[in-house]
């Protein structure tokens, strides 16, 4: 599968189209206007989602409930787009009408893509970089991503992150019984930390960042249940799997560092404390006594829950703004503001579950690719018997 994702922050619209998706499987507006609004919630999230109330148009690839295996076609509409019909618009202007319209951004943004983006590609008005480079776009993302859930789940893969860490204050380890525990438990947290003594600490963080006209960043974590045993390949350095999630999950806005399973902690223990001993039984066929390596082996998974982190920074867009250099005058300045969050890691969350979702489908799409949604799961099912066996 692959999709394409188009529009602005401030534009009329952000669309997506996706290729791919087999046919005869069951998709409505409800199943993704769920994870756009799961997007726009969580403690310390800005103005503009009071703004935007996300809701998909399924425009192509859909017909009466269940997809065609067409291209599919996702619109979703920029409410705040009739403030910025003038600003935003694609007819040309003169240089009049421009200076008073006073949206011209000369002051690149710390942090952000403001300045790299004019000198690569020779915007004196950085407004032509930022509208792109917005999380915004984030929200045809997870509209792709809640199409990938649909599909797992109707192959027996279940999805569901939580928060584990914000500005310093981590989560405490809890058991889960299952992902579904894990999804409920989270959902019920402002925070989307299953920890509630950490959720209340975290959001008095976010209270204090919002006072301090600071952000704060954080930690989340996605757990996948239900994935086969041999998504992804040891063949060569792109077709691994785990490869391409840390990829997806690095290309979200403001993430800086992923972690497979215990990550960066098995850089600090001997290898009889990192590798997951293995076992097997007649029901459950093979298994691993401990899952430290998040599900992957040699790039592919093996059967284990997929275990993955994602370090976001800190909002850079901060009400009081660090310094910067005016790039008409050369002069310094401190920042120019756009509408922001405090913290918008309970929403990154959200966002990381979906770019999660989507590489697990493609890869399942890629190992038992069909262009029918029976054909695909009674392959699964033949694969998953035949492993039990092995």
């Amino acid at each position: 599968m692959r999709f394409l994702t188009a529009g602005e922050s401030h534009g009329p619209q952000l669309t997506t189209i996706i290729e791919g998706v087999p046919a005869q499987l069951p998709l409505t507006a409800d199943d993704i206007n769920a994870e756009l609004a799961r997007r726009q919630g969580g403690y310390g999230r800005g103005r503009r989602m009071q703004i935007e109330k996300d809701q998909v148009q399924i425009l192509s690839g859909v017909r009466h409930g269940f997809t065609t295996g067409a291209p599919i076609t996702f619109v979703v509409e920029n409410k705040d787009w009739k403030n910025w019909t003038k600003i935003m618009g694609a007819e040309p202007i003169t240089e009049q009408e421009e200076q008073k319209m006073k949206r011209k951004l000369t002051r690149p943004r710390p942090g952000h893509a403001d300045l790299n983006g004019a000198i690569k590609y020779g915007h004196r008005d950085m407004r032509n970089v930022l509208e792109r480079s917005s999380a915004r776009e984030t929200t045809v993302r997870v509209a792709c991503g809640a199409l990938a859930k649909v599909l797992l789940k109707a192959v027996g893969i279940e999805v569901a992150g939580h928060v584990r860490e914000i500005g310093g204050i981590k989560a405490k380890d809890i058991d889960y019984t299952s992902v579904l525990d894990l999804r409920n438990r989270s959902e019920a947290s402002e925070v989307r930390c299953v920890d509630k003594e950490a959720s209340e600490e975290m959001k008095k963080a976010i209270d204090q960042a919002k006072q301090d006209g600071d952000s704060i960043g954080g930690v989340v974590e996605v757990v996948v249940e239900g994935a086969p045993i041999g998504l992804g390949s040891h063949v060569h350095y792109d077709r691994k799997l785990d490869g391409k999630i840390a990829a997806g999950v690095m290309s979200i806005n403001a993430f800086k560092g992923v972690e497979i399973g215990i990550g960066f902690e098995a850089a600090r223990l001997p290898g009889s404390q990192v590798h997951d001993e293995i076992e097997w039984s007649e029901d459950k066929g093979y298994t691993r006594k401990t899952n430290r390596l998040g599900g992957f082996e040699g790039g592919m998974t093996n059967g284990m829950p997929i275990v993955v982190k994602g370090v976001m920074k800190p909002i850079p867009t901060l009400y009081k703004p660090l310094q910067s250099v005016d790039i008409d005058t050369k002069e310094p300045f401190a920042a120019g503001v756009e509408r922001s969050d405090s913290c918008a890691v309970p929403a990154a969350s959200v966002v990381c579950e979906n770019v999660v979702a989507w590489e697990v489908a493609n890869a399942v799409m890629e190992t038992f690719g069909s262009d029918q949604l029976a054909v695909l799961q009674a392959a699964i099912k033949q694969h998953n018997d035949a492993a039990k066996e092995f």
